[in-house]
């Protein structure tokens, strides 16, 4: 299938490529370097039948072929159902403290299309990795619904643009291929949105057609000049250009059990149950099923989100939440999950811009009964 796909037309912009030669070459010299993809489920191996089998996966294993003398860690932070708002939230714990050489995110078919607010959090998502002080590689790659085409490049591309990053896309490479009908969609995905193995390897294919024309250059000696005697994207601290959103989120974070403690804790249980992956993203909460039970935080921040689970095993509980005590404009956690495809990791926007300082957040079940099949999950709350 793969003799189908013009891997070529997957790169929609080049970029500047400085920091993935810097990486290479350091590879070519047989360093020790570390690999990490953040996403949605397509990059955590949703529908793949091994984890070996997720286009993460046989990218990281395209470095290790390709640079015998290198040593390569994997990291996969991808979860399933999220968007780069929860990204930028958790990008320093499960990626940026492990200080990868070479990031790739992948949000361009969980971020709703054409949103502000998306284009927001992405931008954010991409200064915050760009500006650390280790200054990583970034390739921004856009996967696709198979049934119709859409996704979220029209609010990723000019992100990545702006900052002259690689980008990949799979609507021009894959998807032309199945609107032609040269490929049957059900070859490559059970439901028109995840990629099963076949699909896995095509998305790796438009990836590492585009790192083995870098790895070309890197042979070869091209661009050496730009990345011994630096450019907006070598050593040290990012210049980073001025924001084309207002970028509100670029200090975003994810706060839990193990950094969050309420104020007030009435019939609301910490869940300690180990974490076994990032993945395993029902944990370090707060758990509640009855009536009245309440838990307020006070935390600090303009633009202020809530996770919780949604659950397929209905019934379950419904809380309410308010900020500062707004019982006007209190906001319905309701964790009973409309879709049959598993438990969502949902995510709320409670504020955004809006007033800084100091705030109180209050949650209250305020539906429970003996029927419930969960308990509510509060997962955490994330600040920016």
């Amino acid at each position: 299938m793969e003799e189908r796909i013009d891997f070529e037309k997957g790169l929609v912009s080049a970029g500047d490529d400085s920091r993935i030669l810097k990486v290479m070459r350091r590879a070519i010299k047989g360093e020790a370097l570390k690999l990490a993809f953040l996403g949605g489920s397509i990059t955590q191996g949703s529908v793949a039948s091994t984890p070996e089998g997720c286009y993460a996966y046989l990218t990281y294993k395209w470095w290790k072929d390709n640079f015998p003398r290198a040593e390569f860690t994997y990291i996969n932070a991808g979860i399933g159902g999220t968007t780069s708002h929860l990204g930028v939230g958790r990008v320093e714990e499960e990626v940026l403290s492990h200080r990868p050489d070479f990031v790739i995110v992948e949000f361009s078919v969980n971020d709703a299309d054409n949103e502000p607010h998306f284009q927001e959090t992405y931008e954010s998502l991409v200064r915050r990795i760009l500006g650390a002080d280790f200054a990583p590689a970034l390739l921004l790659v856009h996967n696709v619904r198979y049934d119709d085409g859409g996704n979220a490049e029209a609010i990723h591309g000019p992100v990545g643009d702006h900052y002259h990053l690689p980008r990949v896309s799979m609507k021009p490479a894959i998807y032309a291929q199945v609107e032609a009908g040269h490929i049957n969609r059900r070859d490559i995905t059970p439901d028109d949105l995840h990629p099963n193995d076949e699909g896995h390897k095509l998305v790796a294919g438009v990836i590492t057609h585009y790192l083995e024309k870098v790895r070309q250059k890197a042979l070869s000696g091209a661009g050496l000049a730009d990345t011994e005697n630096g450019t907006a994207q070598t050593e040290g601290k990012t210049a980073l250009p001025a924001p084309l959103t207002a970028s509100a989120y670029e200090k975003a974070h994810r706060f839990r059990n193990d950094e969050l403690v309420p104020v007030v804790c009435e019939g609301f249980t910490r869940d300690d149950t180990p974490q076994s992956c990032v993945a395993d993203c029902f944990k370090k909460g707060w758990t509640a099923s009855a009536p009245g039970a309440k838990i307020v935080f006070e935390v600090e921040g303009s633009s202020l989100a809530v996770q919780y689970r949604k659950t397929v095993r209905k019934p379950a509980p419904v809380a309410v939440l308010t900020i500062d005590g707004d019982s006007e404009h209190e906001v319905v956690l309701d964790s009973n999950f409309d879709e049959d495809w598993g438990d969502c990791l949902y995510l709320e926007t409670l504020t955004e811009h809006g007033q800084g300082g100091r705030h109180r957040v209050e949650i209250r079940i305020t539906r429970a009964d003996e029927e419930d099949r969960e308990v509510f999950y509060l997962v955490s709350l994330i600040c920016a």
